[in-house]
């Protein structure tokens, strides 16, 4: 660090980062050791999204050096919290699928399971989303403007990706040539496990230019065209596609998904290769082990060119015969479908495949050729089906279905939660899987609870350690124990408090970010996730307006105060999302500055919504929206989040929801809505949007509202495309869902009671909230600061006890909703491996310490 009077924050923030990389590096190089000398079953997990968020706090939380780092920070007179705000979130995905990737690599590496991450270092990660008068603005994420402590540049493991040319088939084979050359530069960063000092890798590829790259342009003396047209290769890493659930079929998201799997598959034959047990010389050159030693978990179909690109490896370069090199393809890879939605699944137009990678769709072909001879033999005649199972779908645009070309070339497919899983199979693949039902399963998703409970709420984390001991951060099912303490006043009373106090917190970070005063005592209703019309914020903003309609129609009658917050990025091209957000911030507008709704409802449009502000929002939320249109969102793991940090849920039965209702029992949940069926029977008779306009008065009040420019006076006919979409396209139903969704939120309401606690405010003082720090480095210890918080405000405790009783067994039920469990289902089932809880010894310690307790035959 430069001269204390002159070195920044960040440099702190630098030196600390460092700091802590430094414990890390010695057990990943021996983890990496211990794989090389044991040569374990290796799992890799591919794909172009992991939403990692911040490095910093989680690696001091799984390494167990928060104490240490604490104290020496706080020595220094410094603020750890300031320190960690300075660090760039590592956007590199765009919602819940990316950040499930991240997860499950925490888990991973918790299990000592011999895993690496294998992605894209996008330059620009998500875009920042600003809000300016009501609109959503993008801006580029330059999130590696100063610089990432956590990444290693590994030039050495350069490899070349080709694209592009011609195929030359001779008596020897096909051969690929002419081709152009990217070269993939991996770029490491650690994962560490939770305390056990196993550290894997996320390797991710940067694209670059080789010199001699458009060296004929150079030839030709235009030398200036030469180097700018470098450019072209290098785009291919430069920025993340933004969409969530929608296919965009551009050439240069092709060439990002080739990208990734061309480079990580010769990395993963590279190590497979180099790999014997025991010897360091010993190369295999036969591939009839390969399933055994390798598992390839596709995330979603966005890497889905590995396999063809896996059968040209074995095909063209390897002279493997088909059959055999097919056998030990689909061995190799499993499939995760994500959504069931028909405009996310992608379908590249064979055109543009051909011009791209002709040897691939050459091979697809080959695929397809021999999937639909199979498929003949067993249905003779029916081509209804053949047309139905192919993997090239005729139209106007001849598409490769890539979903169907995942299943085919994969032993496993799964969803992500059991509703979807079910949907799945029997709507989406129902071919496929009456042809291979022991193909199909479910997986129900999870988050980790390192982030999502230590990191994000050490309140409440040393709360439980208290009541049932630590172990629970490893096993979430030990929450279950929690459930002999519902009835436990003073339980009851410590929890509702950690609650209170992130809301505090919360709406001190609000006040500071929106200017807003926001009362920490009312309900905090939080529905923050990707806008989407199937996410249904846009009838959340309909309940908002009911309820700002009847304020105004009686004030004085008693309402419970609520604090609504919605967040959430639109795609840039997604004209309907960006609207909702229009609307949401427009309606937000009147409510907030209408005096006659005064402190008891505000909204609140939460601004660049990332994984840093889900840590700070989750913490302090109250209630949890849910309310996709049953049967759409394929699993969530906001909810799950929610959930683990003592929100109450109120939403559809879609997705987890479903499970959560399961696990806690659904009378502590509030459902409402159609059910998967009742939206199909729906489907059958026709939804009509008028019929509920024209029977619901509020409802009805509501939309002319919006319709009449209430919400937008200086531009009435503003929100027209979204009173349109309602009543004419909207595939998501938003209006049949409203009276129940409003009469639930009643329910709501009635269980939340407040009441005002001693002292008014004046000079009271409560904790400033650092984070607290428990035995074993879990968490932080609480320093006796403190300081006043705003005058007007009475800081007050919820006094429902039913409420609270509620939340504490839904905290209980969370267990199951940890990735922990989600990746111990893919490793036996699956991937064929068992997690070890072979703790690797730390640098410190001679290397055999801890080798005569490996479990035979587990992936260490």
């Amino acid at each position: 660090v430069k001269d204390r009077n002159v070195a920044t924050p960040r440099d702190y923030y630098f030196a600390l980062a460092h700091t802590v990389r430094d414990h890390l590096v010695g057990r990943w190089i021996r983890t990496q050791q211990y794989y090389y000398e044991k040569d374990p079953k290796r799992i890799y997990y591919l794909s172009l999204e992991f939403y990692m968020g911040r490095t910093l706090q989680n690696t001091m939380i799984n390494l167990g050096l928060q104490n240490a780092c604490d104290e020496a920070v706080y020595q220094l007179g410094l603020d750890m919290e300031e320190l960690e705000e300075i660090e760039e979130d590592a956007g590199l995905g765009n919602g819940g699928l990316g950040r499930l990737a991240a997860c499950f690599l925490d888990s991973m590496a918790t299990l000592g399971l011999a895993a690496y991450g294998y992605g894209i270092r996008y330059e620009y990660g998500i875009f920042n989303q600003k809000i300016r008068d009501g609109w959503q603005v993008e801006e580029a994420d330059d999130w590696l403007r100063h610089g990432n402590p956590w990444e290693k540049a590994r030039p050495e493991y350069m490899l070349p990706v080709h694209f592009y040319g011609r195929v030359e088939h001779s008596a020897s084979g096909a051969k690929w040539i002419d081709t152009q050359v990217v070269l993939a530069l991996p770029y490491d960063t650690p994962v560490p496990g939770y305390m056990n000092n196993t550290v894997n890798t996320m390797r991710l590829w940067s694209a670059r230019a080789p010199n001699d790259f458009n060296l004929r342009d150079f030839n030709v003396g235009d030398y200036i065209q030469a180097v700018l047209d470098r450019n072209l290769a290098e785009n291919i890493s430069r920025v993340l596609y933004p969409n969530d659930n929608f296919f965009e079929g551009k050439e240069l998201r092709l060439k990002q998904e080739y990208f990734v799997v061309a480079a990580t598959l010769q990395d993963i034959i590279r190590r497979f290769k180099a790999s014997k047990f025991g010897s360091t010389d010993s190369v295999r050159t036969v591939f009839d082990s390969f399933p055994d030693q390798v598992a390839i978990q596709l995330n979603d179909t966005h890497p889905a060119m590995a396999i063809p690109e896996l059968m040209r490896i074995f095909v063209d370069i390897e002279k493997l015969p088909w059959d055999k090199a097919w056998d030990i393809t689909r061995r190799t890879f499993a499939y995760t479908n994500h959504t069931v939605l028909p405009e996310a699944l992608e379908r590249w137009p064979v055109d543009l495949v051909e011009k791209l990678l002709p040897r691939h769709l050459q091979i697809i072909y080959e695929i397809n050729q021999r999937h639909l001879d199979h498929i003949a033999s067993l249905f003779p005649n029916d081509v209804d089906r053949l047309r139905r199972m192919s993997l090239i779908e005729e139209g106007d645009t001849k598409r490769i279905n890539m979903a169907h070309l995942c299943i085919v070339g994969s032993h496993a497919v799964n969803g992500v939660a059991k509703i979807h899983s079910e949907i799945v199979k029997t709507q989406v693949f129902e071919d496929f899987a009456e042809l291979e039902p022991e193909k199909f399963q479910n997986k129900t998703n999870g988050i980790t609870p390192r982030r999502w409970l230590l990191l994000c709420n050490p309140g409440l984390a040393e709360l439980i350690a208290e009541k049932i001991g630590e172990d629970y951060v490893r096993d979430l099912s030990q929450l279950t124990k929690l459930h002999q303490f519902v009835d436990d006043d003073l339980f009851i009373r410590e929890v509702a408090k950690v609650k209170q106090e992130n809301k505090v917190k919360f709406a001190l970070y609000l006040e500071k970010e929106y200017k807003v005063k926001i009362n920490p005592s009312s309900m905090f209703d939080v529905h923050v996730k990707r806008i989407h019309e199937y996410k249904r914020q846009l009838m959340n903003c309909l309940h908002i307006i009911t309820m700002y309609n009847r304020i105004r129609r009686d004030p004085s009658k008693l309402f419970v105060p609520r604090t609504v917050i919605i967040g959430g990025k639109a795609a840039p091209g997604y004209h309907m999302a960006k609207m909702i957000i229009k609307l949401i911030n427009a309606v937000a507008q009147v409510v907030n500055n209408d005096p006659m709704v005064g402190s008891k409802l505000k909204v609140i449009f939460l601004e660049n919504y990332r994984v840093s502000l889900a840590e700070k929002v989750i913490p302090a939320t109250d209630l949890s929206e849910q309310i996709s249109t049953a049967g759409t969102e394929a699993s969530g793991t906001g909810n799950m989040k929610f959930m683990l940090n003592g929100a109450l849920t109120i939403g559809t039965m879609d997705g987890a929801n479903v499970e959560m209702a399961e696990e806690a029992g659904e009378e502590n949940l509030f459902i409402f809505g159609m059910r998967v069926e009742d939206v199909t029977e729906l489907d059958k008779k026709g939804y009509n949007a008028q019929l509920y306009y024209d029977r619901l008065p509020e409802l009805k009040q509501a939309v002319d509202q919006i319709k009449s420019g209430f919400f937008s006076p200086k531009e009435p006919n503003l929100f027209n495309d979204v009173v349109n979409m309602l009543f004419h396209h909207d595939r998501f139903k938003v209006f049949a869902d409203y009276e129940d969704y409003v009469k639930c939120q009643e329910k709501v309401s009635e269980l939340y009671l407040v009441s005002a606690s001693p002292g008014t405010g004046q000079g009271h003082k409560i904790p400033s909230w650092r984070r607290d720090v428990l035995r074993a480095g879990v968490l932080r210890c609480c320093r006796a600061q403190s300081q006043p918080w705003g005058q007007s405000q009475p800081f007050s405790l919820q006094n429902s006890k039913a409420w609270t009783k509620m939340v504490i067994r839904n905290i209980a039920a969370a267990g199951k909703f940890s990735s922990d469990r989600t990746i111990k289902e893919y490793a036996r089932d699956i991937w064929h491996v068992e997690p070890s809880d072979l703790k690797i010894p730390p640098p410190n310690e001679p290397r055999d310490a801890g080798q005569d307790k490996t479990p035979n035959g587990t992936a260490a």
